[in-house]
């Protein structure tokens, strides 16, 4: 899915450089690396803080601690997403309220977000799922009138830019009061390990979340909030530094893989390729497929022994999960997530895909078709 050497064998040298140069400092952790990197993320995403930190799940689950929610108040996130949404919710004792999503963009669903706000909801979590930004202009406005925080989850979309009606652009993550990223090694911006980051223009909740990412100490050994251990080390901060100068190639990269895969789809009524928002780009983090009258398990099957890999993001919705069953929810409550995780399917999606692949992939796919 994800042809992780062949990008690292053509910033090799750039990122054995990084590498040393931690070793040969013996900082490890929040070293300059860390520093430099989080600097230049800064000036790249037009945001205030960037805060790193040690994962993606972690970069939610800091947001989450930073806004003062009670145990109990709601917070709403799309079911069609993976689980780390939900769980860090559930985890911090709120109540994870899930909602339906829209069937062309995979992104949370207006509609059903309006008819999911209650007196106890404190917070909107949208997922900018597979790389394109779901609709903030309304998310931001809904959020202003009924007084709740918005943290986005753009562990999936960085690089990724939304146009507002007004024509300005901000990047995935810096609209709403916090956004988190995840550098999983087969994120657009992927480290060597684990990392995440966690982006903010607000300055008060960008010291409470460096406090609380580092056992809520302000003044070291003076511990003024609840806290956990999440941080990016040095050598992860280097990778990233190297690869942050090459993202919107890779983003360019991706582009123009899908844009292949687009063309070789197009007249087949089987296949429905991902639609493009008209006021955001998309970056491609999956390349995802709906499929119609197709048995989706003996064409995964088929690719996979012509040894082209295909996944299902995601089979199950968070209401169906069996961790959180709810008496809330039941099936059919969500109908288009649940028709989505019956019919979706992504192709192998990365930076150094080559025409010749692109060709095998999409003519395996089509005679079986």
């Amino acid at each position: 899915m994800v042809d992780l050497q062949s990008q690292y064998k053509k910033i090799k040298n750039e990122v054995n450089a990084g590498i040393q140069d931690v070793i040969d400092s013996t900082s490890f952790i929040k070293g300059g690396k860390v520093v430099d990197f989080q600097r230049n993320l800064e000036t790249y995403l037009n945001v205030k803080h960037v805060i790193p930190v040690g994962n993606g799940t972690d970069a939610l689950q800091i947001a989450l601690m930073a806004l003062g929610l009670q145990p109990g108040d709601e917070v709403i996130t799309p079911t069609f997403t993976f689980i780390a949404t939900a769980e860090v919710v559930a985890l911090l004792g709120l109540t994870p309220v899930v909602v339906d999503v829209d069937f062309d963009t995979f992104n949370i669903s207006i509609d059903s977000l309006r008819k999911a706000i209650t007196p106890k909801t404190k917070a909107i979590v949208p997922v900018h799922l597979f790389g394109q930004n779901a609709d903030m202009e309304e998310i931001l406005a809904i959020a202003k009138e009924h007084n709740l925080f918005v943290v986005e989850d753009a562990c999936q979309s960085i690089g990724s830019v939304y146009t507002f009606k007004d024509g300005h652009r901000e990047q995935s993550g810096c609209m709403g009061d916090i956004g988190c990223t995840s550098f999983f090694p087969s994120k657009n911006l992927g480290c060597f390990g684990d990392g995440g980051a966690i982006f903010t223009n607000n300055d008060e909740l960008a010291a409470k979340m460096r406090a609380i990412s580092n056992h809520g100490m302000v003044v070291r050994y003076y511990h003024d909030f609840v806290g956990i251990n999440s941080r990016l080390d040095s050598i992860q901060a280097a990778v990233l530094d190297v690869k942050l100068k090459h993202l919107d190639t890779y983003s360019k990269n991706r582009q123009t893989a899908a844009d292949f895969y687009n063309t070789a789809f197009a007249e087949n009524e089987n296949i429905i390729t991902p639609k493009i928002s008209a006021n955001s780009t998309h970056v491609f983090h999956q390349y995802t497929l709906k499929l119609q009258n197709v048995n989706r398990a003996e064409l995964i099957k088929f690719l996979a022994d012509k040894d082209i890999p295909a996944m299902i993001y995601y089979p199950v919705p968070l209401h169906l999960q069996k961790a959180y069953q709810d008496a809330r929810y039941k099936a059919g409550d969500f109908p288009i997530a649940e028709k989505l995780c019956g019919c979706v399917m992504s192709l192998p999606m990365h930076t150094e895909l080559t025409e010749e692949q692109l060709l095998y992939i999409t003519k395996s796919v089509l005679e079986f078709i």
